[in-house]
């Protein structure tokens, strides 16, 4: 016999079960827009149905259905696309930092501008060969030391510059660091939470989504590997493990640095600093260096003219020694603009003429010029009269004040090929002019920008594609939602209709049968 109350408990389950459902469309049309928020399914099953009581094996065929139950409530995510999302979002943060790092270079070189190197270089120039119009104007000197002044300052507040952009970097790395920690502790602490709850037979969605939405951050500062097992995530970042169920390693810069020296560490937003800091800037700063010590001092030939006087004490250093006054035209290889300023003689006067002084120094007293101690000769700053445009002496052995041989000799070099020895750096040694040099310098920069620009913008457009599609299995659509809740209630509905009706019967079986003839 069946039970007079069965189809109550039916209905009882259903209504149950459907509110559990509308409850959950409910959870996932509030967090339609929340980042991570993956949507959430009821699983329903059909009731664990009873066979009709009786005594042995009844003879009524079938078995009773006792309704629907739920058995979880779970969110739909696709580890695949996690995966992908991951591996790509670590590309979009190692050339998103590259390409910031390229633009802030590109705007401290500031080319092609009227205040760009390339402009003060040229206006070095351009006094000179002023100058050599006119060797005893006070004016074209004063031009010409204000023309210097420019271009070491050019050079010292690049290199200003790049030493605070690789100094950001540094900082930056560390602030990645500290990030990394603050996510690793978070990702622990989410590990013993979801174990602890999910060991109760409950499942911990929202929990889970949040420990997604750290690991997506985390993907893009750094490669990262992430297994999951009884105890949780085991993350691991540049091959180290920084997270095992509970605990979490806590990340140094160093450690960072390591690993990617190791090469171990090969993306992400980490990855783009320390090749931004330790390739393009120091490349950069390598070239820009060697342009100001071969300005100075890189070796070059130039075209002594007949009848020049060399001070004794340079003639005998040159390659290859001369003796004045030169009887022809000699070509003889000099040390930079410093050792052709030393050939000529200044307007000082005395006995024996006062010959001309290395035109630049250095301001730490390195024997080695670079972009950031290049500096003025002071003794030419203080007086003009230092610099030297003679090459002539008179037959008392007087400086010719109005010879501009060297001053000639000095605004030629801008076409004058220098020699840049790289050696130290793994360049070997070339030879160009210094304009042509610092144009490759700028054109190379230029190029590794653009195609930066380039993987960013590509390596971009695949993330969104990955999320897109990622999105279309676990996001929320409010149409399908609204659909769900439709569907629900009604089933809710019905159920509740089933168990008025049901009431009904009862009431008619217990309070009107059995009257009839009273």
């Amino acid at each position: 016999m069946r039970s007079t109350f069965h189809t109550l408990e039916t209905s009882k389950r259903s209504l149950f079960t459907q509110q559990a459902a509308i409850n959950t469309v409910g959870h996932n049309i509030a967090n339609a827009n929340t980042r991570g928020y993956s949507r959430q399914v009821v699983s329903m099953t059909a009731a664990r149905p009873i066979e009709a009581y009786g005594i042995g094996r009844t003879t009524i065929p079938g078995q009773l259905g006792t309704g629907v139950e739920f058995t979880d409530i779970r969110r739909i995510r696709t580890a695949f696309l996690d995966d992908q999302y991951r591996n790509q979002n670590k590309l979009v943060g190692t050339y998103t930092v590259q390409a910031d790092t390229l633009d802030k270079l590109e705007a401290i070189i500031n080319e092609p501008s009227d205040a760009g190197l390339r402009s003060v270089l040229a206006q070095f120039w351009n006094a000179w060969s002023d100058l050599s119009k006119d060797p005893e104007n006070v004016t074209g000197r004063k031009i010409v030391r204000e023309s210097a002044l420019a271009l070491v300052d050019a050079f010292n507040s690049i290199s200003r510059q790049l030493n605070d952009l690789s100094a950001d970097l540094t900082t930056n790395i560390e602030v990645k660091a500290t990030e990394i920690n603050t996510i690793l502790s978070t990702i622990a602490s989410l590990n013993t939470e979801i174990r602890r709850i999910e060991g109760l037979g409950d499942k911990a969605n929202d929990l889970r989504d949040q420990r997604d939405v750290l690991v997506d951050d985390l993907s893009r500062i750094a490669n990262v590997s992430v297994i999951e097992s009884e105890t949780g995530y085991t993350i691991s970042i540049g091959g180290v493990t920084v997270v095992d169920g509970s605990t979490a390693t806590t990340v140094t810069a160093q450690m960072l640095v390591d690993a990617y020296q190791n090469g171990d560490l090969n993306s992400g937003e980490v990855h783009g600093m320390i090749v931004s800091r330790d390739v393009y800037v120091a490349e950069y700063r390598r070239q820009l260096d060697s342009l100001a010590n071969t300005l100075a001092t890189g070796e070059i030939q130039v075209i002594l003219p007949a009848g020049s006087y060399i001070p004794q004490d340079i003639a005998s250093t040159l390659n290859p020694p001369i003796t004045s006054p030169l009887a022809s035209n000699t070509v003889v290889t000099v040390k930079g603009i410093n050792g052709l300023h030393q050939l000529g003689y200044t307007l000082e006067g005395g006995s024996p003429p006062a010959s001309g002084l290395p035109f630049f120094t250095t301001s730490d007293g390195s024997s080695v010029f670079t972009a950031g101690n290049l500096r003025l000769n002071p003794a030419i700053e203080a007086d003009v009269n230092k610099i030297a445009t003679s090459m002539r002496l008179d037959a008392g052995g007087a400086v010719v004040r109005g010879n501009n041989t060297l001053a000639l000799l000095m605004s030629e070099l801008k076409d004058t090929r220098f020699t840049f020895d790289e050696t130290s750096s793994g360049n070997g040694v070339t030879s160009a002019t210094l304009g042509s040099y610092y144009n490759a310098l700028v054109g190379e920069i230029g190029v590794i920008a653009n195609r930066m620009k380039r993987n960013m913008l590509n390596s971009q457009m695949q993330l969104d594609q990955v999320e897109s599609n990622r999105q279309s299995v676990s996001g929320v659509s409010l149409d399908e939602e609204m659909s769900d809740l439709i569907r629900f209630q009604h089933a809710y509905n019905a159920a509740a209709r089933l168990m008025t009706s049901f009431d009904e019967m009862l009431n008619k079986l217990i309070n009107g049968t059995g009257v009839v003839g009273r």
